[in-house]
């Protein structure tokens, strides 16, 4: 295997104890802070290259998001690291028991191309705060971050304990034939059962962070301008190659109504009348992802945009007006800058056609009525929920961010990425001494001595009492 002396290399560094201590996670993370300073402009420019990023959306998703990341990581380190003492029962009261946070080792990060230095960088964070090794495979599609990446990131962390790995699915798989601690995906769910599958023959663990149909319930009481201006800066961020964008919306027929001009009015102020021109407005990131994309406006009735130019692979912020959901758009995630609108009677129809479907990354609802947002929160299940807005959510460290189901497996950002990486090991110290207090659990049994077990083992609920 090609890579077996790579990883090979890492567990050497790791089994060493190298990572361990704080002083040196914080070396390395500084040295990231670094890396995202000294090398913006260049972060910048590949994302333009890659995507046609607009500058302001890259600074805000691949450095400041990252930097965020990263302060509060190094804020808060020194805390996560200690031993959580517990609670003990009457037998161990003298004793010391407690959880220790290991690193799991040497672990896996498997990065996708569209944001493709957050979706690498926010988890190596953690994994580096945990003490583990690790290997990051950037996405081969995002081309040219991929190789800022390969040529730069050795330059700024410890190459016995960090590695970068390039290619494609070929070199991928044969990656994953070696046996990692940990392993952490992000991308579309039919290659996270492929991802899992592998790690299976490990029995490695995964987080998977996957994709989905991610709905976006309008009710008929809410303020339209609003509305329309948060989902159209949510669906159309990145031209709508985000894995939190809101994938449709569902609404009455007089909402759909009362949106359309509101839709047409936000796009046009964010991005002129002809978004082809404007510098605010990304491109789909390959030729292959632009054929599928465009595949997907036969659905529906296009009720505004719908523009394509495949020479630039641009696509048209575009509305699509009373889509089935049987049309070819509601069976896969779209990826791409198409809003459809589906019709439902009411939030009642809307909630049944939500929970017939596989469980999203997120659920969002618009409503001025606290108790129809709630309503849709209780009674419905996602990896996330957003109130009133799109995409916020993720901009919060202390939220953990991830998917159920079909939308994924496991959680991260803040202190929830440096709890993935860890192993969480439970301890308990006792003496060598005080050996008569373990008399009682010794053979031969009897009933005294079952009894006298049970009063000091025995968990009570709260409220009730004992008669000795």
């Amino acid at each position: 295997n090609p890579y077996a002396g790579l990883v090979s290399h890492l567990r050497a560094a790791w089994l060493s104890g190298k990572t361990r201590p704080m002083e040196y996670r914080r070396a390395q993370l500084e040295a990231l802070g670094r890396f995202l300073e000294e090398k913006q402009q260049d972060i910048l420019e590949a994302t333009a290259l890659d995507m046609g990023k607009p500058s302001f959306e890259a600074y805000f998703t691949e450095i400041l998001l990252c930097k965020n990341e990263l302060n509060n990581t190094l804020n808060n380190l020194c805390h996560w690291m200690k031993d959580e003492h517990v609670g003990k029962n009457l037998v161990t009261q003298l004793d010391c028991a407690f959880i220790r946070k290991d690193p799991y080792g040497v672990v896996l990060i498997i990065a996708p191309w569209n944001y493709p230095t957050q979706l690498f960088l926010v988890p190596l964070i953690g994994a580096i705060a945990a003490g583990n090794c690790v290997i990051v495979k950037p996405s081969e599609i995002s081309k040219n971050t991929e190789r800022l990446i390969a040529e730069m990131l050795s330059c700024y962390l410890d190459n016995d304990c960090f590695a970068v790995v390039t290619g494609g699915v070929q070199e991928t798989t044969r990656l994953l034939e070696n046996k990692f601690d940990y392993i952490f995906f992000t991308g579309s769910p039919s290659v996270g059962r492929i991802i899992m599958t592998a790690a299976a023959q490990h029995l490695t663990p995964v987080t998977l962070e996957l994709g989905g149909k991610n709905p976006c319930y309008v009710s008929d009481s809410c303020d339209v301008q609003n509305v329309a201006r948060r989902v159209a800066w949510g669906r159309f961020f990145n031209a709508g190659q985000t894995c939190i964008a809101p994938d449709y919306v569902l609404c009455s027929v007089v909402m759909q109504e009362k949106l359309m001009p509101a839709l047409r009015e936000a796009i046009t102020e964010f991005y002129g009348p002809n978004p082809q021109e404007s510098p605010d407005f990304g491109r789909i990131v390959g030729d292959k992802q632009f054929r599928r994309v465009r595949a997907l406006l036969c659905s529906g009735r296009v009720a505004m945009g719908g523009q394509t130019d495949e020479k630039e692979r641009y696509i048209a912020p575009t509305v699509l007006a009373d889509v089935l959901p049987s049309d070819p758009i509601m069976q896969e995630e779209i990826f791409g800058p198409i809003l459809p609108i589906v019709v439902v009677a009411d939030m009642e129809e809307a909630i049944d056609f939500i929970n017939a479907r596989p469980r999203p990354l997120v659920v969002y609802a618009f409503s001025c009525d606290c108790k129809v947002v709630n309503q849709v929160l209780e009674r419905t299940s996602s990896g996330g929920f957003c109130g009133n807005d799109t995409l916020m959510h993720v901009t919060l460290t202390s939220l953990p961010f991830g998917g159920i189901g079909n939308s994924g497996l496991g959680k991260y950002h803040g202190k929830f990425t440096f709890d993935t990486f860890t192993h969480h090991r439970g301890c308990l110290h006792r003496s060598m001494g005080r050996e008569a207090l373990n008399a009682l659990r010794y053979p031969p049994y009897n009933q005294q001595k079952l009894g006298l077990v049970t009063a000091t083992f025995e968990v009570k609920r709260k409220g009730m009492c004992t008669l000795l």
